[in-house]
């Protein structure tokens, strides 16, 4: 049974979930299924993002969004099955946080203020 009273799903808990709607409609669930899941994650990224450039209603966009990282916690649900995403997650955006700036605005303001400009 899916469990939408927890007060805060985490990854591991999402993956669970997932499984649960996976096995309930009959989804493709088999580790030969993770290309076919990565290719609808970036489908529907693209969805996203031509919600994104119409104009479309949060709401839609948000979707679109959810439905990727749907695909993306089942993909790494079969890819992955003994790995804690959570814990990936914390040591991922630790390691980020502690990285020099190498994209974005933050690198731009660098490379201006070191040339000077």
């Amino acid at each position: 049974m899916l469990n939408f009273e927890a007060e805060k799903l985490e990854l591991e808990e999402m993956k669970k979930q997932i499984e649960i709607l996976v096995k309930a409609k009959g989804f493709y669930n088999k580790p030969e299924d993770i290309p076919k899941k990565l290719l609808f994650a970036f489908i529907e990224l693209g969805e996203a993002s031509d919600a994104w450039k119409k104009g479309l209603p949060q709401e839609k966009i948000s979707e679109e969004l959810i439905d990727v990282i749907f695909y993306i916690l089942d993909a790494s649900r079969l890819a992955c099955p003994d790995i804690n995403l959570d814990e990936v997650f914390k040591k991922k955006l630790e390691k980020n946080l502690n990285r020099p700036f190498q994209y974005g605005e933050g690198h731009r303001f660098r490379q201006l203020e070191g040339n000077g400009k």
